[in-house]
């Protein structure tokens, strides 16, 4: 596999979006490798759903558009960031609130440290802000198979 490989994807901020976001990631990681059927694959699906739901419904209008990023550094690094245009940066709730919503960021904190990995939130030079995930690359190797010819 290359050293770096980078895909990306920008989709309205609407709510059929998140299916579209979620559906384009797994895509993109099981062309790089990751057999969907993991357990992995199934976290990432999680995560990603999350993340494009908070870009969709905290942005309260003022974002149209969201981008995710994927990239995979050496087989080493997976990097998934959600960027919206949006300056409000997200906020932890207390444990102690009782909502409806308003874990989500909760839930990705706890499923990427349960794989290893880390959350950050940085603002963007543009003025919106950037929730992305830093996961180890674990992809079993497959491997490689030939084909032998038999002679009749």
């Amino acid at each position: 596999m290359a050293d770096h490989l980078e895909a990306s994807v920008t989709l309205p901020s609407d709510p059929a979006s998140v299916s579209a976001a979620r559906t384009y990631v797994v895509g993109t990681l099981v062309e790089w490798g990751l057999p969907a059927d993991t357990e992995l694959a199934d976290t990432v699906r999680l995560i990603v759903s999350e993340l494009a739901t908070n870009a969709v419904q905290h942005t309260f209008g003022q974002s149209p558009t969201f981008t995710v990023d994927i990239d995979l550094d050496r087989d080493e690094q997976l990097h998934i960031g959600v960027t919206d245009s949006h300056p409000r940066l997200p906020k932890r709730l207390p444990a102690a609130v009782q909502q409806d919503n308003g874990r989500g960021l909760v839930i990705i904190r706890w499923l990427t440290a349960e794989c290893g990995g880390k959350l950050s939130i940085r603002p963007t030079r543009e003025g919106g802000k950037t929730v992305s995930i830093e996961l180890p690359w674990t992809v079993p190797v497959r491997p490689v198979t030939t084909a032998v010819q038999q002679e009749p």
